[in-house]
């Protein structure tokens, strides 16, 4: 019903493509791109698709078009660090840690609910996006 209200919502896309079932988030996701294709949310969402499907390379070239797209979007940090806590090396993981302190992201929905909570309050970016990759992985490991 909110897709017919507001059918460009990148916010509704991405959650369209991360809810649907799995035979159907593949179409989802095109269709998505097709409606939105400059919208981090939605470029995230994707980039969490080919993660799943453990296709690191086009994964991580569309995480870092997401973190292109909107720097301030910490969700989309902490996702991508998430991804390469999973598949990465070292380097990508500090390179991705250094360029989000950089970028100092102050948005996104995990984000907000992990740092303004007040006993990582005096967290720093860095940790922050550690805290919020981690619970991440904590939520896709109890799914």
């Amino acid at each position: 019903r909110a897709l017919q209200e507001c059918p460009k919502a990148g916010l509704l896309l991405a959650e369209n493509i991360s809810t649907s079932p799995r035979a159907e988030q593949k179409s989802k996701s095109a269709d998505a791109i097709k409606k939105c294709p400059d919208d981090p949310l939605v470029i995230t969402a994707v980039a969490s698709l080919f993660a799943s499907e453990r296709k690191q390379a086009k994964g991580r070239k569309w995480f870092e078009r997401a973190v292109i797209l909107n720097p301030d979007l910490g969700d989309s940090w902490a996702k991508y660090y998430a991804f390469e806590l999973e598949c990465g090396n070292e380097a990508n993981k500090k390179l991705i840690n250094d360029r989000c302190v950089a970028s100092q992201p102050k948005h996104g929905e995990l984000w907000c609910k992990i740092m303004k909570d007040m006993k990582n309050r005096q967290k720093s970016v860095s940790e922050g996006v550690e805290l919020v990759a981690r619970h991440i992985l904590t939520q896709k490991e109890s799914n």
